[in-house]
C-alpha cells in the first residue's frame, strides 16, 4: 500500500490508514472516498490529524468492502445510505436492516435469473455459430437483405 502510516508507529492502536492507503485497499478512488464521507456513507465521522489528514480504521475498509459488493449488485447509493444510517444510529433496528438486504437480495436474484435466460439464447448462438464454422456453411447466416 502507498501512503504513510499515521500515528506514533511504535503505537498500533493510534495507527490508522492514510486516504491513498484506503483507495489502494478497497479499488475505491480518493475523490470515491471523499463523496463517501460527504454523503454520510461511513459508519463513524472519519478522524483527521492536526494537519487534517484523514485516518482511516481496519473497520472502514471492511465496511467499504460491503459497500463496494452492494453497490457493484446494483443498491443505489440512496438505499445504501439509509443502510449506512440505520447501522450507524445502533441497536433497535436489526429487523428493518434485515428488511432492506432481503428486498435487496431479491433485486438481485431475479436479475442474475434474467442474466441466465439471456445467457442461456446467447449460448444457443454461440452453439450455432459454431456449428456453421466448423461445417463450412456459415456464409448468409442472419445476413442482411436489401430492403425493396
Amino acid at each position: 500500500m502507498k501512503g504513510a502510516r499515521v500515528g506514533n508507529a511504535d503505537d498500533d492502536k493510534h495507527a490508522g490508514l492514510s486516504i491513498g492507503e484506503v483507495a489502494d485497499a478497497t479499488g475505491l478512488s480518493v475523490h470515491a472516498l471523499r463523496f463517501f464521507e460527504r454523503e454520510e456513507l461511513f459508519l463513524r465521522p472519519i478522524p483527521r490529524t492536526g494537519g487534517g489528514r484523514r485516518v482511516y480504521a481496519a473497520a472502514d475498509v471492511e465496511w467499504l468492502a460491503l459497500c463496494n459488493r452492494l453497490r457493484a449488485s446494483g443498491m443505489p447509493i440512496a438505499e445504501l445510505k439509509r443502510f449506512a444510517g440505520l447501522v450507524r444510529s445502533g441497536p433497535g433496528n436489526e429487523a428493518e436492516r434485515l428488511a432492506l438486504l432481503q428486498e435487496h437480495e431479491r433485486a438481485v436474484r431475479a436479475r442474475i435469473e434474467e442474466l441466465d435466460a439471456s445467457l442461456e439464447i446467447i449460448h444457443g448462438k454461440v452453439l450455432a455459430y459454431e456449428k456453421h464454422v466448423r461445417e463450412g456453411t456459415a456464409a448468409g447466416v442472419w445476413a442482411p437483405t436489401a430492403s425493396r
